[in-house]
């Protein structure tokens, strides 16, 4: 290996430890506990270096919210793959995708606020989205598309769908919905959308 490669190692290594240590402090305190003094702290390693990765923290939400759309890019064909292994049909692998997307969301509250309510410095829906954030909708897509209904264009559907998902989980962490019916309006969403 030669020292060039080791060094673009070493800088990879050192990145993916900013953002995971970035990620863990949003999750235990929140985004505002988020510093470039603090993450220099707990990653050992002086502001200068870790400016030398990120200009700053908008930056540093911009690879979270790259990571957290990869991830849940995974939980959604992971969970709609299952269902079709199960033998289930499109209804049961939109339930399937809903459910999945709910419970990362509830489960990486700091994640999905860097993915979808901080300024990460992320284009959506534009020529220049990077490609975890594209795959994201991708997964989306390729289950809704089955339920869009005749006529309706499957981009467009798979938009409004995203979107009520995207307000019952902002909704229901934000205890503006109560939580104990949170699988009957994920079922009553499929139910009223998702055309089979």
């Amino acid at each position: 290996m030669s020292v060039q490669e080791r060094k673009e190692r070493e800088r990879a290594v050192r990145e993916r430890l900013i953002v995971a240590t970035a990620r863990e402090l949003a999750e235990q305190q929140g985004w505002d506990a988020v510093t470039t003094r603090r993450l220099a702290e707990r990653i050992e390693y002086s502001q200068p270096v870790l400016y030398s990765h990120f200009r700053g923290k908008r930056e540093i939400i911009g690879a979270v919210a790259l990571e957290g759309a990869a991830e849940l890019a995974v939980a959604l064909r992971a969970a709609t793959s299952a269902a079709a292994a199960a033998g289930e049909g499109p209804r049961a692998r939109v339930t399937a995708l809903a459910r999945a997307y709910l419970d990362f969301a509830e489960r990486n509250p700091a994640v999905y606020d860097a993915m979808f309510q901080l300024d990460g410095g992320l284009a959506f829906a534009e020529e220049d989205t990077p490609e975890p954030l594209k795959d994201g909708f991708a997964a989306l897509l390729e289950t809704l598309a089955e339920v869009a209904g005749e006529g309706v264009h499957p981009g467009l559907f798979t938009e409004v769908f995203w979107a009520a998902l995207h307000g019952l989980a902002t909704l229901t962490r934000a205890g503006r919905l109560p939580t104990g019916d949170a699988e009957r309006r994920a079922e009553l969403l499929v139910d009223r959308l998702a055309v089979v």
